[in-house]
């Protein structure tokens, strides 16, 4: 699994791309990640990626010419039938775990990470999905890219250090949560309060404890 990040502030991935389950990711090759600097592709001397826009308002808009060359030559290089290219916005379809599963299926991920006011609408005719991570606004697709990077990463083989760890776990199964769990200490105390994990873990009766926790699963 390739993901390909196309950005104008492609520093913005190192971090996070350097730390944890997505270090662990790269390690084993499970993903590999190329990060675009979209002003790579702009004709200008200001490398300008945006400009007023059509009718008026407030803010920039990203222009369509740099992304849509640079979406022609990611291509180029990676020719395959398994690719997706996303467009993240807040008007796109809501992630879910159940589209983390689908997209595991291909080899290359796309993602057009926008600035200001958005891209230019004719993108879309470039693009395989609209995606939005929540209804909220953020300032930029950047982090938007990297949390449905995330959560398909972890679904790869050899990812995550138990290959159970993603099998019964919240969105398993479409809007069922996991139950609660607990370590130790055995009785957690604050102040005069005490706080003790529910004595059916603390039984050794498995029986007993699949039941308990089939009965703590909740609908979101």
């Amino acid at each position: 699994m390739t993901f390909h990040f196309i950005s104008i502030f492609p520093k913005i991935f190192d971090s996070y791309l350097q730390e944890g389950i997505m270090k662990r990711a790269l390690a084993k090759r499970a993903i590999k990640v190329k990060i675009h600097n979209l002003r790579d592709w702009t004709n200008d001397k200001h490398k300008s990626v945006d400009d007023t826009p059509y009718g008026g308002g407030a803010g920039m808009l990203m222009k369509i010419e740099p992304f849509f060359k640079a979406l022609q030559d990611i291509k180029k290089k990676n020719r395959t039938k398994k690719i997706r290219i996303i467009l993240l916005s807040a008007g796109g379809q809501s992630w879910t775990q159940a589209l983390a599963k689908k997209y595991r299926r291909y080899e290359e991920i796309i993602f057009i990470c926008g600035r200001y006011e958005g891209v230019d609408a004719r993108i879309k005719n470039f693009i395989d999905d609209e995606i939005s991570i929540g209804d909220y606004v953020l300032t930029g697709g950047e982090l938007p890219a990297l949390v449905i990077a995330d959560s398909i990463s972890r679904l790869l083989p050899d990812v995550l250090g138990n290959k159970d760890s993603a099998v019964d776990e919240s969105h398993s199964q479409p809007g069922i949560l996991e139950y609660p769990q607990y370590t130790k200490p055995e009785i957690f105390q604050a102040g005069r309060k005490k706080y003790p994990v529910p004595s059916v873990l603390l039984s050794g009766n498995h029986q007993a404890i699949d039941s308990w926790c089939q009965d703590q699963r909740r609908k979101k």
